[in-house]
């Protein structure tokens, strides 16, 4: 969607007298201003010649399109206005020109009317759509709102209620549904969508179909005062789920200003909030996030080798936990053949259970068939010896983080698998380069690191060793794509990027509950601030012994800059495990509800006098923002490592691998983009000043250091550093 491809649309007239415009711009024909301002070129032509009758608009390379030229919403930050005035795509071309056109025009939908791509065929009199097409309007996800006509035209055509459903949801309805709400007109084959779409235009110029312009439809708007009451719903459900986002309020204020005074008063208030959602500094983040998850598959001196991905047909797994049968879960969802082994039938069978568990979860929720269930599991085998390994292209051992035992494990995939497969690991924290110690195939061992759950959970980060073959990356990068994640490659160190970024989060916790601070108090303003949950909500989630084991790697390997708090191993002793012993830093019920536990203070009491350090006024009285910034600020220090480290090679991966991975709040920015929010200088003297007071846990790196000393922003590249990619 960059601005390299401009886009056009060309117009055929045929001999029944309509015109066809087509949207041409790949990959998903998006609305470029290049291809709004041709488009306006082919109408007005159209609308002038005599021998033109009815219009239809369709897209090229089976989409009709994927909405407006993201690429575009930077321009206007900058500054730059494509348009001669606010509103001239929106009024002056998709109102006063399409949609008021004397010759009624149709849109011919195939694969995606999205965004802008929705609005433009909604200004259409007539929608034709293939079966399998999508429609929506996803928007709000991006920072900003149907600036189209969207919030006007949509209400109209489908109801008010469905309307902001489909908005604030950001989520697309198939063709079936559209046709059953009103959104479009007709369902047909692919291959007559054309043809219906031409004989459907010149019956509405012959009356014997009607002329409807959407935004002066009124028979599905609901009374004035129930509309109101809808309306103050929506936004005390947008508050509620999204407290820190202004945009989705902004787009319901133009929703409400057509109901209340009119479809030409919405379309200007529309206009108006277009322009100020553009600014907002969550947008900016939005946006940002967008263009980042794109790029995270572009590794230079890798993916621009010309490089083809090998077909990878079958893939191995060894351990069915919860991570390993995760993995196989995303694996056959994909129609990827997977074997699962485990070291006796007890396991194997409960690790096969797992996955099973999964489907039927989908099934249950209606997103899946019991045929396509039934189909999906058999592409499943579960064995307890490597016999079966001598075909497959690629393995991923997801066992327990213990080295010994994954070396073991790595020395015999070396015997079993053919030489071209792929030996992949899915530990969260050990180096690679100690996995494979006892190996000879160091060209072919590479980080496959899943997040739990692993059918979920969007990240896939890739880590890289020195002697990992670019082939083996763009192999496991398409491996990624398929199984709809977004891969991060990253270099080779304990914890790899999100791990290694996120040690601190929970140890400057720890830190502050020991010096006074309640850590239900942290939960809250960390949950506040945006995150799924707080530290020790996770830590439950996690359950102690993770914790511990992947803590216990960054003390060895960090020993400088690392909290050790005794907290958890003292409720360990206790039987207290987290989660799923129904005790951890909360209580939780038999719905795994949690709530606080009186019984944590005496826990942190002991844990306090075994560290020896003492109660800390100023922490007992932290404000929200002391808070966030105590525990985050570690994080930013320690990504700020790991960038100049060359672990990751832009900033920006960084940012997603936080969003995808830890859950960071997406319209932050990522953790590098929400740093350079803050400023190298004030983040580099808040830790100055905390490690003055509290040690080397906060002390800023030598990087931070030198950024800051420069005012220069922390993603801005990094000159000469030894990249580990």
């Amino acid at each position: 969607m960059g601005s390299r491809t401009k886009g056009k649309t060309v117009m055929e007239v045929g001999s029944d007298g309509v015109a066809v415009i087509t949207l041409i711009n790949p990959p998903v024909n998006s609305l470029s201003f290049d291809v709004l301002y041709s488009l306006k070129s082919n109408y007005e032509e159209a609308l002038r010649r005599d021998d033109v009758k009815a219009i239809v608009v369709t897209g090229a390379n089976g989409k009709f399109s994927g909405g407006f030229d993201i690429s575009g919403f930077g321009e206007i930050q900058k500054g730059n206005r494509p348009e001669p005035k606010a509103g001239y795509v929106s009024i002056d071309i998709i109102t006063d020109l399409v949609e008021a056109a004397r010759k009624p025009s149709v849109a011919a939908i195939e694969g995606l009317a999205l965004g802008g791509g929705l609005e433009l065929a909604m200004a259409c009199h007539a929608r034709i759509s293939a079966p399998a097409a999508q429609l929506g309007l996803p928007e709000l996800q991006l920072g900003v709102i149907p600036g189209f006509g969207g919030t006007q035209r949509l209400p109209r055509l489908v109801g008010l209620t469905k309307a902001l459903e489909m908005i604030l949801t950001s989520k697309p309805v198939k063709a079936e549904e559209g046709y059953s709400l009103g959104l479009v007109d007709a369902v047909v084959p692919n291959a007559e969508i054309l043809n219906t779409a031409r004989h459907w235009a010149l019956d509405i110029v012959e009356r014997r179909k009607k002329w409807v312009s959407s935004i002066y439809k009124t028979d599905k708007l609901p009374p004035l005062g129930e509309a109101r009451e809808i309306l103050k719903f929506a936004k005390g459900q947008a508050r509620k789920q999204a407290p820190n986002l202004k945009h989705p309020l902004m787009c319901l204020d133009a929703v409400e200003a057509g109901i209340v005074s009119g479809p030409r008063a919405g379309l200007e208030k529309e206009v108006e909030v277009s322009q100020q959602v553009v600014n907002l500094d969550t947008t900016k983040s939005l946006i940002h996030i967008f263009f980042s998850q794109r790029g995270t598959s572009k590794v230079p001196g890798v993916t621009d080798r010309g490089l083809v991905p090998r077909p990878i047909k079958k893939v191995a797994i060894i351990g069915g936990g919860l991570m390993g049968s995760g993995i196989a879960t995303a694996l056959i969802l994909s129609n990827y053949q997977v074997i699962l082994k485990e070291v006796n039938e007890k396991f194997l069978e409960a690790g096969i259970g797992r996955v099973r568990a999964n489907l039927q979860s989908r099934v249950k929720k209606g997103n899946m068939s019991k045929e396509k269930f039934e189909k999906t599991m058999s592409l499943l085998k579960g064995v307890l010896d490597y016999e079966s390994f001598r075909d497959i292209d690629l393995v991923i051992e997801a066992v327990i983080e213990n080295i010994s035992l994954k070396q073991q494990i790595f020395a015999d995939l070396e015997k079993y698998c053919p030489p071209h497969c792929i030996l992949a690991s899915n530990t969260s924290t050990i180096d690679l380069n100690k996995i494979g110690e006892k190996t000879k195939s160091q060209d072919r061992i590479v980080g496959a690191h899943f997040f739990s759950p692993a059918h979920v959970m969007p990240l896939l980060e890739i880590v890289r060793t020195d002697h990992t073959s670019a082939q083996v990356i763009v192999d496991l990068l398409d491996v990624g794509k398929k199984i709809k994640k977004t891969p991060v490659v990253v270099g080779n160190c304990t914890g790899f990027a999100v791990n290694r970024m996120f040690f601190p989060y929970t140890q400057a916790a720890m830190l502050l509950v020991e010096r006074g601070t309640d850590p239900y108090q942290i939960d809250k303003a960390v949950t506040k601030f945006g995150m799924p949950m707080g530290p020790f909500r996770l830590a439950d989630l996690v359950g102690f012994g993770v914790g511990i084991a992947t803590a216990t790697q960054f003390i060895e390997n960090f020993p400088e800059r690392t909290y050790k708090s005794m907290i958890i191993p003292l409720m360990q002793e206790d039987k207290r495990a987290g989660e799923a012993t129904r005790k951890g830093f909360y209580l939780y019920d038999d719905k795994r509800k949690a709530k606080p536990d009186p019984e944590l203070k005496k826990y942190i009491e002991k844990a306090r006098s075994m560290s020896g350090v003492n109660i800390d006024p100023k922490c007992v009285k932290l404000s929200e923002r002391d808070i966030i910034e105590m525990v985050f600020f570690p994080v930013v220090n320690e990504a700020c490592r790991v960038f100049a480290e060359g672990i990751a090679v832009k900033a920006a991966d960084l940012d997603i691998a936080a969003v995808m991975g830890m859950g960071f709040p997406p319209y932050r920015g990522g953790i590098m983009f929400w740093a350079d929010s803050l400023g190298s200088k004030y983040i580099c003297s808040r830790l100055n000043e905390w490690s003055r007071t509290y040690g080397d846990f906060f002390k800023p790196c030598d990087f931070m250091a030198e950024r800051a000393s420069k005012g220069a922003p922390l993603s801005a590249p990094v000159e000469k550093a030894k990249s580990r990619l």
